[in-house]
């Protein structure tokens, strides 16, 4: 049956809206980029009428980007999911950044996100100690590491280079048991910091170091690919990178952009996390198997608003140290 041409325009006109009712959030994102569309299809399928744009690229890349837009006055995205709190404290200290104090953080650790609720951790990406079990011994604290025997024998990437290694440097300089001497106790036995994870976990899998100083997502999968290496949470505790999602104080798109960081922090979005081979910071989900559970490790956190004030000091101390 033919449709009369009043009809014809009022489906037409129904079509046309119900296009654009569909409301449109932007992300940028430093995860990997299949991680990255799992966590925006799974977002997607659990809130139909929001979409989600998404850029991937590199933390520091994103902040360069980021960075000209500010300037511009033109800031694209309305959520940030990235993996450094520094740079996220930055922007907080800069007003770029919206409170959202109503976000579902009950039952996580508090250092898992910003004292001021504008950013918040969704994984626990935790740093501690790779031992090589066919030439090293576990051990149980930091600085156990700091023993003649291991002279030139520990890998650590270096903070001038890795966000991660940052990220811990900060955390273990303000930890009181822990603090600058564990550097200079690395100095001492002839340690060189460089480059990133990779080469480090290299050095460890192969045995050209007994230790290292590594994510667990490196050690963990070297181990389940037949290298001889595992992983320890040392029990001052681990540095972690949270991945923090927050969202822009500019959002045009406030009620959307809550709804993403509820997804990422709800049970569903931690599931999500530990799927994806990451360990949830959500108490009750499992880590993925073969991962330590949050609840056997302690978090080392640190102020990341005054991290943010004193990170070039802090930089070239470490530098200073290990005349680099």
């Amino acid at each position: 049956m033919k449709l009369s041409m009043l009809a014809l325009a009022t489906v037409s006109t129904l079509a046309f809206s119900t296009a654009y009712a569909e409301e449109t959030i932007t992300l940028y994102t430093s995860q990997p980029p299949e991680q990255a569309q799992e966590t925006v299809d799974a977002f997607e399928a659990a809130n139909p009428e929001i979409k989600v744009n998404w850029t991937r690229n590199g933390t520091s890349a994103l902040m360069n980007v980021m960075r000209a837009e500010i300037e511009a006055g033109q800031i694209q995205p309305d959520v940030l999911l990235v993996a450094d709190p520094i740079n996220l404290g930055t922007l907080k200290a800069e007003g770029h950044l919206m409170a959202y104090p109503q976000a579902p953080v009950d039952g996580y650790d508090q250092a898992a996100y910003d004292k001021d609720m504008t950013f918040f951790g969704t994984k626990a990406i935790t740093t501690g100690i790779a031992y090589n079990t066919e030439i090293a011994e576990p051990v149980k604290s930091w600085n156990d590491l700091l023993i003649e025997d291991n002279r030139g024998k520990i890998a650590v990437p270096s903070p001038l280079y890795s966000g991660a290694a940052l990220n811990h440097l900060h955390a273990l300089i303000n930890d009181q048991n822990i603090g600058w001497g564990f550097y200079e106790g690395l100095n001492d036995l002839n340690i060189v910091p460089e480059g990133g994870n990779g080469p480090a976990t290299k050095a460890v899998a192969s045995g050209m170091a007994k230790y290292a100083i590594i994510v667990d997502a490196n050690t963990l999968r070297a181990k389940a690919d037949g290298s001889p290496v595992d992983y320890i949470a040392p029990k001052e505790g681990v540095s972690f990178i949270g991945e923090p999602v927050a969202i822009m104080s500019t959002t045009e798109h406030e009620d959307a952009a809550k709804k993403f960081v509820d997804f990422l922090l709800s049970k569903q979005g931690q599931e999500l996390v530990s799927a994806q081979g990451n360990i949830p910071l959500m108490p009750g989900v499992a880590a993925p198997e073969g991962y330590p559970d949050l609840s056997s490790m302690k978090l080392i956190g640190y102020d990341v608003d005054a991290a943010v004030e004193n990170n070039d000091q802090v930089r070239a101390q470490f530098a200073d140290i290990f005349g680099l």
